[in-house]
């Protein structure tokens, strides 16, 4: 990794008076956000339906210019970089995508999570190969290895997002509701998984990830780790304390 875009120290995300335009019109779905993540942190970003959460977590995660503001990432203000450089900074970070992580139609479970191993890494097919078995069983996708999208209920597309993302071992994940419409089992193997993410998996050899996920339901998210923020009528709220999940989804109706 170049060393004038690495940093050990400091936020590796910050916002600076950020405004967060709506995807889909020219209205602004969040002013004024100022908020700083630690390496290793685990937030929860919720808010009612239409708030503007997905827009807000692509733009924090540099894949969306933000309306004002500047976005950081490992100290480095994004919109400075040059293309080489914005390209080193966007390997660092994953991002998974709601409603099914956007899988390609054509390709199968294992070859949409080889995808981003072929086109950034230079490795062997059995250097790709080895490293996507050890993806699909961490991710339990190894019995749907040979499936594709239209194969696949919603669920086990967004772990294959998921595990599509972690695919280049990112520093920070970006999650946009991944548990949203998923029943029981799915949704407690997400609060599993991500909390050993946040804490260094074994599998991971130890190594903390920086968790940052959208919600509509704070009832999904529970834990110590976790840091709350609100996102309503255009305001960005970080949540003090610890305040359990009834308590934030008052906040989130009132």
């Amino acid at each position: 990794m170049p060393e004038e875009i690495s940093q050990s120290n400091g936020p590796v995300v910050e916002a600076s008076a950020v405004s967060v335009q709506r995807m889909h019109s020219r209205g602004v779905a969040v002013e004024d956000v100022n908020w700083q993540v630690k390496a290793g942190e685990y937030w929860i970003i919720g808010g009612p339906h239409g708030s503007g959460k997905s827009s807000f977590v692509i733009t924090m995660a540099g894949l969306r210019v933000p309306a004002t503001g500047v976005i950081r990432h490992f100290g480095q203000d994004l919109a400075q970089l040059s293309e080489h450089d914005i390209l080193a900074q966007r390997l660092r970070v994953g991002f998974v995508f709601k409603n099914g992580g956007r899988m390609f139609a054509q390709l199968t479970v294992a070859e949409s999570v080889a995808l981003p191993l072929r086109y950034h890494r230079n490795w062997t097919n059995d250097e790709v190969n080895a490293a996507v078995k050890a993806l699909l069983e961490i991710t339990e996708l190894t019995p749907l290895a040979g499936s594709t999208a239209q194969d696949l209920a919603t669920g086990w597309q967004e772990r294959v997002g998921l595990a599509r993302a972690l695919a280049l071992e990112p520093e920070v994940l970006f999650l946009d509701e991944p548990m949203a419409g998923l029943e029981g089992g799915h949704r407690r193997w997400w609060r599993r998984f991500l909390d050993e993410l946040c804490r260094g998996a074994a599998w991971a050899k130890g190594r903390k990830m920086t968790v940052i996920a959208a919600t509509s339901d704070f009832s999904y998210w529970h834990g110590e780790q976790c840091q709350y923020a609100l996102l309503k009528d255009g305001r960005w709220q970080p949540l003090e304390g610890r305040p359990n999940a009834p308590e934030i989804n008052e906040l989130v109706k009132s």
